[in-house]
């Protein structure tokens, strides 16, 4: 009976691995996979046109007077060409952008924001790989941008800039942290829109239009600002990461829509201040920062045109009034970059934003993650290493519950020390269990023990664990950051494997139809397993059967659970191990028990020649 229910046991547990390693890190896999290649067949199938068709921002006017919703891109239509990006730049006449972060362009037909390559961020490890693209114009395949301009009242007729709008330069010939560029444009019914755009070293732009009015009658304006993207992007597909539409919307806080929850909502509106609103990627975002002090409509949406998806998040700001022979001035900001820690807490701090910095997905352990990430980026800026600075911060760690850990580890030598006298009252009482408990607990009363206690230091590194994960997984300060050897991102997982003799087979045993997924095995994750199989055997055998099995076969459940995982959290988990192992040893020694390790040890490899 025991055999057959340690196997059961041990069946369930197998396939609640392979359950949970499926749900984590195969169904996304495969959903990449499927993403690219129905965007490769969506590019075998593209036709180069002559010219692109951007989106027309539109506005339904409500019967006060005022439009009743900000304004929605048309989006493009289902036989709409797709060009490739360089064309379409070439299309039609823009302004440059040069900066230390940015390269890219402003179109001056729609004074559009569409055109942004992140120069410091590569597509690949290798530096000379292209630069990281966020946006890219109407007309591409994935068209992504930001918009300024200004909406009429309702029942006007006055004529405002559109997508078709060519705007004359002004002034510079490009935008640098130096040279603002202006543009202007006049509608030939007496009002004149001047905007001047300016840009910082690192990822903000400052959006200023002035408009004046010569005309023959007042013109009330409201200024709007949206941010579009056209088609589903592909994203990472983990639970613990946010990726769609984002932003701290005054008293309701943070507001989250994934790409699936905004198509089931197809449009949710806010009327509020103090608030900031965009899209965001894992390490890239695009977010309007109007005013804190701005009362505004914002809306997320989602549209279907023809088969395409376009997403948006966008705000309309109270009106202006321009009196004759009068003007009107209305300022915005839009951050277009890398979600850069210290960047996105500066441009918090200076804009006085509404908590701006959750446009980094630090998740339910905040207060965790992101001293977590300090402490790895201060001690980075000390050895030059992220890897070493986590390792350094093991220690940080280790040492400050160094006491709760060290009452643990003594409770549980206690509990070592009075195993003979537990075991007679199962002598002594073979047959009353209540018996036995009540004399078990004045034994742990007496002897001021805490049964639970040893459970305390695995409870703690819960939290720090899933923090470090955040923090590998989601800053992007650890995007591409060597460590030593083979490790060249600790933001992803190994790259040897096991199964192909760490690359002296020249086959990649991931790619093996069906149980390729399970294959990943790196060297990191081996010294991880064995670390933590010597961890398990540091403590006594436990008496009960079933708790022996899952001992046993936790540290091989681990190494292939965490092979997947970025290399940075398999090299912590391995050195907390090993700090595990002689903290505890150290504590055991010091209380008089003894340790188990290297009797344990023997008693395996004595077990394994008697089967032999």
């Amino acid at each position: 009976m025991i055999e057959n229910r340690n196997t059961i046991l041990a069946v369930i547990l197998s396939g609640l691995v392979l359950i949970a390693w499926q749900y984590f890190y195969n169904i996304p896999t495969m959903e990449k996979q499927r993403a690219a290649q129905q965007a490769e067949l969506a590019q075998k199938q593209a036709v180069n046109p002559a010219s692109p068709t951007p989106a027309n921002p539109s506005a339904t006017p409500s019967a006060a007077g005022a439009p009743s919703q900000a304004p929605i891109p048309g989006g493009p239509t289902t036989n709409a060409p797709i060009q490739n990006r360089a064309a379409a730049i070439a299309a039609g006449p823009r302004v440059k952008i040069d900066t230390p972060s940015i390269s890219g362009s402003i179109a001056l037909t729609g004074a559009r924001i569409d055109d942004v390559a992140l120069v410091k961020y590569r597509e690949t490890v290798d530096p000379k790989s292209p630069a990281i693209e966020l946006f890219s114009p109407s007309g591409t395949k994935e068209p992504f941008y930001a918009e300024f301009g200004f909406v009429p009242a309702a029942g006007s007729t006055i004529k405002m800039p559109d997508k078709d709008t060519v705007w004359k330069q002004e002034g510079a010939n490009a935008l640098t942290v130096a040279t603002p560029v202006t543009l202007s444009w006049t509608n030939g019914q007496g009002l004149t829109f001047k905007r001047t755009i300016s840009i910082d070293d690192k990822y903000l732009f400052t959006i200023k239009d002035d408009v004046s009015n010569v005309g023959d009658a007042p013109v009330t304006l409201y200024p709007f600002g949206l941010i579009s993207r056209h088609g589903t992007p592909q994203v990472s597909g983990y639970y613990i990461l946010h990726e769609g539409l984002i932003g701290v919307l005054g008293d309701q806080g943070l507001q989250e829509y994934g790409y699936k929850k905004i198509d089931d909502a197809k449009a949710v509106e806010f009327k509020v201040t103090n608030a900031w609103l965009g899209i965001t990627d894992k390490y890239w975002a695009a977010t309007l920062l109007p005013s804190p002090k701005a009362s505004l409509q914002a809306r997320y949406s989602s549209n279907l045109v023809g088969t395409l998806r376009t997403y948006q998040t966008d705000y309309l700001l109270d009106p202006m009034t321009v009196a004759i022979g009068g003007s009107a001035t209305t300022t915005t900001n839009l951050f277009a970059g890398a979600k850069e820690s210290a960047t996105v807490d500066a441009y918090d701090k200076q804009l006085g934003l509404n908590k701006f910095d959750r446009l980094i997905d630090w998740g339910w352990f905040y207060f965790i993650t992101k001293p977590m990430f300090w402490a790895i980026d201060w001690f980075f800026h000390i050895v030059g290493n992220f890897g070493v600075a986590i390792l350094l911060v093991t220690v940080l760690v280790k040492l400050i519950f160094f006491p709760l850990a060290s009452k643990s580890y003594a409770s549980m030598a206690k509990m070592k020390a009075v195993q003979p006298q537990l075991a007679a009252l199962k002598d002594k009482y073979p047959d009353d269990k209540m018996k036995q408990q009540q004399e078990m607990m004045e034994i742990y009363k007496k002897e001021k023990i805490n049964p639970i206690a040893g459970c305390l230091p695995i409870l703690i590194q819960i939290p720090v664990f899933f923090s470090l994960y955040k923090v590998l997984f989601v800053t992007i300060e650890m995007r591409h950051a060597p460590f030593f050897g083979w490790i060249k991102d600790l933001s992803a997982h190994d790259p040897t494997n096991l199964f192909n003799l760490f690359g002296l087979l020249a086959f990649d045993p991931t790619q093996i139809p069906v149980i390729g997924h399970y294959l990943a095995l790196g060297i990191w994750p081996i010294i991880m397993g064995i670390t933590m199989w010597f961890q398990m055997k540091l403590n006594p055998t436990p008496p009960d059967p079933t708790q022996k099995m899952i001992f046993d076969w936790m540290p091989l459940i681990f190494t292939f659970m965490l092979a997947s995982f970025p290399a940075g959290l398999v090299i912590y988990w391995a050195w907390n191990n090993l700090l595990s192992v002689l903290q505890q040893s150290y504590i055991m020694r010091k209380n008089g028990a003894k340790v188990e390790l290297f009797d344990n040890l023997k008693a395996v490899f004595a077990g394994s020649k008697k089967t032999t």
